[in-house]
């Protein structure tokens, strides 16, 4: 029996972002410079299969500080960590490299330059997320309100609204961190913000993409991790858009083709942190299933690129 057709419409842009990239080549240049291992603090970026080919090249990733020995070089992740990370490293006279992603390190100075004019701060963001819980670790203990939707913005009680900031997650939903923005706004309308969003290029590009493709789409897969917090908004955005069947999935051994019925067109993206290749995986997992046609739909090109720290040029 010939295989049914089926048209994947990839998103352009999708996957790795600058930032990612960044990260990335910080761990494969130190281990590079100064050998195996090299320890991570926390995965450094969020995606199994990065994570795991850095294992394999002598990486060594940790929950805490205290897990790394003596005398070894340890990297930060790109999520960015709180101020007392570095200088517990500092005290301990361990060698870091600092792979915060440039962007994530914006908000970090936003938030201190807030704090040092007095003014509270609201964050924008998702609870126990690393990235949260980098910046706002960048300011003593409560001077940061945390609010993850509008009904939080409607409830949020700031010491005084005259003196008041806000500062965001850079991988948040686009349209939600709009509404949520909105709310504060009218209950405080000296609140400051930042001059430009904190939501990241890559971010916002790869929701444009996903916006564009999902209402021509009869499924729409997401690569990505579950712990991801860009990849979740673009499944939730993908849904939102007209595609109510779409799904996050981190390999192609995930899908189970079966329960995407009789589809025509699937249109497929990738989280900030998920690399092509498994892009690549999960179509040529789809030609097993279907006769398969490939669309993109670019909807802009990026060009950003980050340097690596001093410490390895």
């Amino acid at each position: 029996m010939p295989l049914p057709p089926l048209t994947i419409v990839l998103a352009s842009p999708r996957g790795f972002c600058a930032g990612v990239d960044r990260a990335i080549l910080i761990v494969e240049a130190a281990i590079a410079k100064y050998g195996a291992p090299v320890y991570v603090r926390h995965e450094i970026v969020h995606n199994r299969f990065v994570v795991d080919s850095l294992k394999a090249k002598g990486a060594i990733f940790v929950d805490e500080l205290a897990e790394v020995p003596d005398g070894v070089p340890v990297v930060f992740s790109a999520h960015g960590v709180p101020k007392s990370v570095p200088a517990a490293a500092d005290a301990r006279g361990l060698d870091y490299l600092d792979a915060t992603c440039p962007l994530v390190t914006k908000v970090h100075r936003e938030a201190e330059l807030h704090h040092d004019m007095g003014r509270q701060i609201v964050m924008i963001g998702h609870k126990g997320h690393p990235e949260v819980i980098g910046t706002m670790g960048q300011v003593p203990d409560g001077a940061v309100l945390l609010v993850e939707s509008v009904a939080d913005a409607e409830a949020v009680n700031p010491a005084d609204p005259a003196k008041l900031a806000y500062i965001t997650q850079t991988t948040l939903s686009v349209d939600d961190t709009t509404a949520i923005v909105e709310a504060l706004r009218r209950r405080f309308p000296d609140i400051v913000g930042p001059r430009k969003d904190d939501i990241c290029y890559a971010t916002t590009n790869r929701q444009i993409a996903v916006k564009t493709i999902a209402p021509h789409c009869d499924a729409v897969m997401v690569i990505g991790a579950p712990n991801s917090s860009n990849s979740k908004r673009l499944v939730e955005v993908a849904a939102r858009s007209g595609c109510a069947h779409s799904i996050l999935v981190q390999r192609a051994d995930d899908i189970v083709w079966d329960d995407l019925g009789r589809i025509a067109r699937l249109g497929i993206t990738a989280g900030a942190s998920a690399p092509e290749v498994l892009v690549e995986e999960v179509i040529s997992a789809a030609r097993q299933h279907f006769t398969v046609i490939i669309e993109e739909v670019k909807v802009t090109d990026e060009t950003v690129a980050f340097k690596l720290p001093p410490q390895l040029l």
